[in-house]
């Protein structure tokens, strides 16, 4: 993985035109790397701190172009009648994260997950929009993945960005040592807060981490009257059900509802747009076969939380 003394971060996706992600048209700099296991997770390729490449099985040719160029001899292939074959993919391999393979490969089945880039080299493809940040009073977020994980390249493009005059926002699960937390934010206009569940050991299991410290934060970050806006994903069957809605509005309540840059929740339902990208890495589902809330199941949520008295949104995915 790329350092941060090396002044380049691993980035694995560049989103333009988000409109979910703070406020206006967006562009969304996803870092590698996540410290959560959250079963409904819709970017697996972010969560490990290393490039990966994702294979399409049903594109893929069996041509063997990746294995032939690939340095490091993670692509072979099954041999075959003629001397080829089906693709194997060494998944538990060290992954330089060169892209030959994705070059070489004629029938685009690969998918290259994590290149170092230096703050100056996004920051040329983030300004390629600036005129619809003007326009619509959007800008950059950092997500992934937890951008707090590449905290050194994170804050620099964070000032970087800023200093184009762009306005600024930061997504994180939270679960950071708070020190990273408060120089991420300090550099940030808006941060998005994530908070998976409320009680302890529900969130453990759901995402592999007690919420202890990602509480903690989210106090301590209220306090120094950040702007803050809490989200809330709401999973059928796993943290939806009205006990579990009212006590995360209730922690939020207690911990920010009386700060001064607090801005509010957002309700994120659940959708399954990531779903096929853990086939590309080798990966079962968690929640394969899980549906989406219907628009009635939605309404009674958006309903409910809306009784709690703090200012609430609900956010239609956007695909």
């Amino acid at each position: 993985m790329p350092t941060a003394a090396a002044g380049t971060g691993l980035v694995f996706n560049i989103q333009k035109y988000s409109l979910h992600d703070g406020p206006g048209i967006r562009t969304i700099v996803f870092l590698k790397g996540c410290p959560l296991r959250c079963l409904w997770c819709a970017n697996p390729e972010g969560l490990l701190p290393v490039p990966q490449t994702g294979r399409d099985n049903r594109a893929c040719l069996g041509c063997g172009a990746c294995a032939a160029a690939c340095p490091a001899g993670l692509h072979r292939m099954r041999p075959g009648p003629d001397g080829i074959g089906p693709h194997r993919g060494d998944r538990a391999g060290a992954c330089l994260g060169c892209g030959a393979c994705v070059a070489a490969c004629p029938a685009g089945a690969l998918t290259l997950w994590g290149r170092p880039m230096t703050v100056a080299e996004v920051l040329d493809v983030v300004s390629q929009d600036e005129a619809f940040y003007r326009t619509s009073g959007g800008g950059v977020t950092l997500g992934g993945g937890e951008a707090g994980l590449q905290p050194a390249f994170a804050g620099a493009l964070l000032a970087a960005c800023r200093d184009q005059g762009f306005h600024t926002a930061l997504e994180t699960c939270g679960c950071l040592p708070w020190p990273t937390l408060a120089a991420l934010a300090g550099r940030a206009d808006l941060t998005l807060y994530d908070l998976k569940h409320a009680n302890d050991a529900a969130h453990t299991r759901l995402t592999g981490r007690s919420n202890a410290t990602i509480l903690d934060n989210l106090g301590r970050l209220a306090r120094t009257g950040a702007a803050l806006l809490v989200r809330l994903p709401l999973v059928p069957g796993y943290n939806d059900d009205p006990a579990a809605l009212t006590a995360a509005l209730d922690r939020i309540r207690g911990l920010c509802g009386q700060a001064p840059g607090f801005q509010g929740v957002e309700l994120l339902p659940y959708h399954a747009f990531g779903a096929g990208k853990y086939d590309r890495l080798g990966l079962a589902y968690p929640l394969a076969g899980l549906r989406s809330h219907t628009p009635a199941a939605l309404a009674a949520l958006e309903t409910l939380a809306r009784a709690s008295d703090l200012p609430v949104t609900l956010v239609r995915p956007q695909a």
